[in-house]
């Protein structure tokens, strides 16, 4: 039971991670294949960053932040779609939630100082 709470809580915190905030700023900067994203809160905070593809898929690392600059999520998505390693950040538990084609194939939790 734990293990289905704690997905849909990784699931939860995946799709609001990385929606954008309404009044964010973004800057963009294309990069041959890729165009570097950086979204920002109000406060010039950096929210989000990453890269799309030419399709304007994500494409590559995307890293989350909470507006003091704490890690919320770092994941990798492959033309649009969740795969490998993500981690999780949420007070002072990290969880590992391992992805193939958007599919959650495993889900893993430990303590900040047992993932460093």
């Amino acid at each position: 039971m734990k293990k289905y709470i704690l997905i849909l809580a990784v699931l939860f915190i995946g799709t609001s991670v990385f929606a954008q905030e309404s009044n964010a700023k973004v800057k963009r900067v294309q990069k041959k294949e890729l165009t570097e994203a950086t979204y920002f809160y109000a406060d010039g905070s950096i929210q989000q960053k990453g890269t799309f593809n030419k399709a304007g898929k994500l494409h590559g690392t995307w890293t989350s932040y909470d507006k003091a600059g704490n890690k919320l999520a770092v994941g990798n998505y492959e033309n649009g779609k969740k795969v490998g390693k993500w981690l999780f950040y949420a007070n002072g538990v990290v969880n590992e939630v391992n992805y193939v084609d958007s599919k959650i194939t495993n889900v893993a939790t430990t303590s900040k100082a047992e993932a460093l």
